[in-house]
């Protein structure tokens, strides 16, 4: 097996293994963590892709760059999200307790 067959192995159980996890819990922090391996799965495949001839695709390249740049900026607005969510839910309408 060569380097890129190992790569898109890496990249489809990690595609994988991220969507089951994503679909078998509720807790909101780990979908968002699920979805962040999900989306390195698929940014991995792109590697392999882009790796496949002797000089590298550029097009691909730019594309696992900005890939990982949308990733960090959707996992902050995620984890933003979230703790506003679950804060909404710990505190009783009104805010004050009876």
């Amino acid at each position: 097996m060569d380097t890129i067959t190992w790569y898109l192995l890496i990249a489809t159980s990690m595609t994988v293994f991220g969507m089951v996890r994503l679909l078998l819990v509720r807790d909101m922090l780990a979908r968002l963590i699920a979805l962040d391996v999900t989306g390195i799965g698929v940014l991995v495949t792109l590697v392999a892709l882009a790796a496949r001839s002797e000089s590298t695709d550029p097009v691909l390249q730019a594309l696992v760059i900005t890939g990982l740049v949308i990733a960090v900026a959707f996992t902050g607005l995620g984890a933003v999200l979230i703790r506003r969510i679950e804060g909404q839910h710990e505190d009783p309408p009104g805010g004050e307790q009876s």
